[in-house]
């Protein structure tokens, strides 16, 4: 069985803006690769891949991958993308369907907020002119939805809490991570938070509305960072939009230009053979010399658009959320040190992300529940070199764990 690293991104954004194209675009890869033990796929629910560089080409090997793609020297690596459906201002009251969708983010650790970056819909996702919507608001529409989403869970029965931290004696951290415990946030980012507002001493009986919501809005962004997909990047109102966003929300999102349309329509073309195309890269290859006038037209057009932002954007948005954001490594495990294979002899089978804080023993527990138990020692397969298992890891690692006979 192919190992898997569950790693889980959330795909926002209001009507027509994009997201579903981004979604098509980011999970067409038409590669079989080993069945995936995702527990429920959804109809929301798709597969996406990040992508490295592949070590087998520092090594000088042929790899056969299982629970991954490797494509000239590429690795790509899956990804669960939960694509919530388009939300609405006041969705958190429930508006549109907005509970529902705001639902399907409790697993995510990361957001990729796509935002129409031409202005061309209006705060409902409603079709106007481009240029005429400024995108900054659509930002801050989302952002607040997923805070007051957050704070009406934690406001919800203010008494009882207050009860059992100001009286009961319950410690502050405790009460607050059971209130909050299905949204995948952890009590160091809750301590954290906190921490940060000086809130951690102030008994909970006075805590202010503006006290939760400063709260809440620190653990957001703390819990459920974003990354701005800026799309529609090729209709030309875009661009001034584009600097103006990052100009003013650079220093707290990461802003990736984006074409969704232009990387779904290199995936058809490639997929028909007409062109070679490996998702990510900043240019293709015309493989056909019968394309009509149109077809060449457009595919200049999109060659010129990703030689001006290095790339359609999609699979940036993807890394940038994985890697920078998240702060993943990807790491290699073998079973066999000299010749980078499993027990079965495949070379380089399965790249696992894991945390940037990882050790050998986290690596020896994403491989299994047994080898944690009984792991000894690692081996940096690259190097030779022995490693504790208290070790960390790093990015891009090949790394062999000895267990205890």
């Amino acid at each position: 069985m192919p190992l898997q690293s569950h790693v889980q991104i959330g795909i926002v954004g209001k009507p027509n803006v994009g997201k579903s194209t981004f979604f098509a675009a980011a999970t067409m890869i038409d590669v079989k690769i080993a069945p995936y033990p995702f527990t429920t796929i959804e109809p929301n629910v798709g597969i996406g891949y990040v992508r490295i560089p592949c070590v087998c080409r520092d090594l000088g090997v042929k790899d056969n991958p299982r629970n991954s793609i490797c494509i000239d020297g590429n690795r790509f690596i899956p990804v669960e993308l939960i694509d919530v459906a388009g939300l609405v201002p006041g969705a958190w009251q429930g508006r549109g369907l907005g509970n529902q969708f705001l639902d399907h983010l409790r697993r995510a650790p990361v957001l990729i907020h796509v935002v129409d970056m031409a202005g061309a819909t209006d705060e409902e996702g409603r079709l106007v002119k481009p240029g005429t919507h400024d995108p900054l608001d659509d930002i801050e529409f989302l952002s607040n939805e997923v805070t007051m989403w957050m704070v009406q869970m934690l406001s919800k029965d203010w008494d009882k809490l207050v009860r059992l931290v100001d009286y009961a004696k319950k410690p502050l951290l405790e009460v607050l991570y059971d209130r909050f415990s299905g949204l995948g946030i952890t009590q160091p980012q809750i301590g954290d938070a906190l921490t940060k507002l000086g809130l951690d001493t102030k008994p909970l009986s006075k805590w202010s509305d503006d006290d939760i919501k400063g709260f809440v809005t620190m653990l957001r962004e703390l819990s459920k960072p974003m990354v701005i997909a800026a799309n529609k990047m090729d209709i030309p109102e875009a661009e001034d939009n584009y600097k103006r966003v990052v100009k003013d929300v650079g220093n707290k999102y990461r802003v990736i230009p984006v074409s969704a349309d232009y990387e779904l329509a290199l995936r058809r073309a490639a997929k028909a053979n007409l062109i070679k195309y490996i998702p990510g890269d900043d240019d293709f290859e015309v493989m056909v010399s019968n394309l009509t006038k149109a077809q060449r037209d457009a595919l200049e057009r999109i060659r010129d658009f990703m030689h001006r932002w290095g790339g359609t954007g999609v699979i940036k948005a993807l890394n940038t959320a994985v890697f920078d954001v998240l702060g993943m490594i990807a790491v290699y495990p073998v079973a066999d040190e000299r010749k980078f294979t499993d027990t079965e002899g495949n070379v380089l089978p399965d790249v696992l992300l894991l945390p940037r804080d990882a050790t050998v023993l986290d690596l020896a527990k994403a491989i299994h529940s047994e080898i944690a138990e009984k792991a000894v020692t690692g081996v940096d397969a690259i190097t030779g070199k022995r490693l504790g298992v208290n070790s960390k890891l790093w990015h891009r690692a090949v790394v062999r764990v000895y267990i205890s006979k």
